[in-house]
């Protein structure tokens, strides 16, 4: 059982479960794929293999080489792509995504369901300024934490580690401010982006919460007095690369033709 297998559980066993259907969508998005193409990359470009159906072509992509394998019975070319990457690039083209079919999370997404998916994912977190007054412990649903816990789970390296507390503002606004402690250069916006799906993932209707990046002053411990703090993982250790298979490089990504 994989990760996008105990999503898809979960989102079929209650069809009425808004959060669920949300989380299958997030772990789909964050999940690697193999995608089945008709040749080896070149040049940067992949084609993908269509398959016909009633509502349309479709690409197959499965999240394990052995659901591959299991369904296609054969040796086949593939790439190596984040869900959120296929999604992305299929997107406006009236192409569907078939997912692990042959498996129990087997699932058709047809084009206007891809086409969500990648708009979701581009929503990108508006720059704002604001003075905090004070802080205070948060109250935010237990999904939310969920959501977070999964997407700093990703981001070891990016940041020492979080704090999320409830915050006052000078103009009176009250909300929730997460903040990423020794955030590293540059990886500001990875982390707002992460944070911003966590909470739109996490189907909390109206949600807002304001993110920013702090280092580990007096900002910092002031907010960890009354915050939840949220570790992150230390990034692993080099290892001898091994032999990657095409388009499995994030910052590479190929494009689909």
């Amino acid at each position: 059982m994989t990760p996008l297998d105990h999503a898809y559980a979960r989102m079929a066993a209650d069809d009425a479960d808004d959060a669920a259907r949300l989380s299958f969508y997030e772990q789909l998005a964050d999940a690697e794929l193999v995608l089945l193409v008709e040749e080896e990359a070149r040049g940067g470009t992949i084609t993908p293999r269509l398959f016909p159906l009633e509502d349309g072509p479709y690409v197959l992509a499965f999240d394990s080489d052995e659901k591959m394998s299991a369904f296609t019975g054969s040796i086949n070319a593939y790439a190596a792509l984040p869900g959120r990457v296929i999604a992305q690039q299929l997107a406006g083209q009236g192409t569907g995504l078939a997912v692990n079919l042959g498996a129990d999370s087997a699932m058709l997404l047809p084009p206007e369901a891809v086409d969500w998916l990648a708009g979701t994912l581009e929503h990108a977190p508006e720059a704002a300024e604001a003075v905090p007054t004070g802080f205070h412990a948060p109250s935010v649903p237990q999904r939310l934490l969920d959501a977070l816990g999964q997407k700093l789970s990703r981001s070891g390296g990016l940041a020492d580690h979080a704090l999320l507390a409830g915050v006052s503002y000078a103009d009176g606004r009250r909300g929730h401010l997460l903040a990423f402690i020794g955030a590293k250069d540059g990886a500001e916006d990875a982390l707002a982006r992460a944070a911003g799906e966590a909470l739109t993932f996490s189907g909390i209707d109206a949600g807002e919460m304001d993110v920013v990046c702090l280092p580990d002053g007096p900002a910092a411990r002031l907010m960890a007095e009354t915050g939840l703090r949220l570790d992150m993982p230390a990034p692993a250790g080099p290892e001898r690369p091994a032999p990657q298979a095409p388009g499995s490089d994030p910052d590479r990504p190929p494009r689909l033709r």
